[in-house]
C-alpha cells in the first residue's frame, strides 16, 4: 500500500467520524488515527528510497553519457591520426573529427538536459506527495487539537462520560 492510499484511509476515518454538536469538531478514535499515522510514517522511507533511486539513476545515466562521449572522442582521435598520415586527406580528417567531436558534445549536452528534466519531474512529483502528506498531517493534528480544546472547555464536574454515538 502506498502513502496516498494510507492518507485516503486517514481522511475517510476523519470524514466518517462522529460530529460534535454545534461544532466543526469530531470524535475520532485516537488509537486508530495514531496507527494510521504510524503506517504513513513507515511508508515514507520507501518513498524517500524511490526518490534516491531516481537520483542514483541520474548519476548512472550521466556517467554512461560521459563514457559514450569519451568513446566517440577517442574514436575520432584515432581516425584523425590515421588520416594525418595522408597529407592530402588531412583537412578532410580534421573537419570530420571536429564534426564528430561537436556532435558528441551536443549529444552529451542533450542527454544531460533530458536527464536533468527527468529527475526534476520525479523530484517535483515527490515534492507534491510530501506536500499533500504534510497537509493531511496538519489537518489531522488541527482536528485533534480542536477536540482537545473542546475537552478542556467541558465542565469537569459533569461525569457523563463520552457523548453517545
Amino acid at each position: 500500500m502506498d502513502v496516498h492510499a494510507k492518507l485516503d484511509e486517514l481522511t475517510a476515518l476523519i470524514d466518517n467520524a462522529r460530529a460534535m454538536p454545534m461544532s466543526a469538531s469530531c470524535v475520532v478514535n485516537r488509537a486508530e488515527v495514531q496507527a494510521q499515522l504510524d503506517e504513513i510514517r513507515a511508508l515514507l522511507p520507501s518513498e524517500l528510497a524511490d526518490a534516491q533511486r531516481v537520483i542514483d539513476d541520474k548519476g548512472a545515466v550521466v556517467a554512461e553519457g560521459h563514457e559514450e562521449a569519451q568513446r566517440i572522442i577517442e574514436a575520432a582521435k584515432a581516425e584523425r591520426a590515421r588520416m594525418v598520415a595522408r597529407t592530402d586527406v588531412m583537412r578532410e580528417a580534421t573537419r570530420e573529427a571536429e564534426q564528430v567531436l561537436g556532435s558528441a558534445r551536443a549529444d552529451a549536452d542533450r542527454m544531460r538536459v533530458e536527464i536533468d528534466d527527468y529527475v526534476d519531474s520525479k523530484l517535483a512529483n515527490f515534492e507534491v506527495v510530501l506536500h499533500k502528506t504534510l497537509q493531511a498531517v496538519e489537518k489531522g493534528r488541527a482536528k485533534i487539537s480542536g477536540r482537545h480544546e473542546l475537552d478542556a472547555l467541558a465542565s469537569p464536574d459533569l461525569d457523563e462520560g463520552p457523548l453517545p454515538g
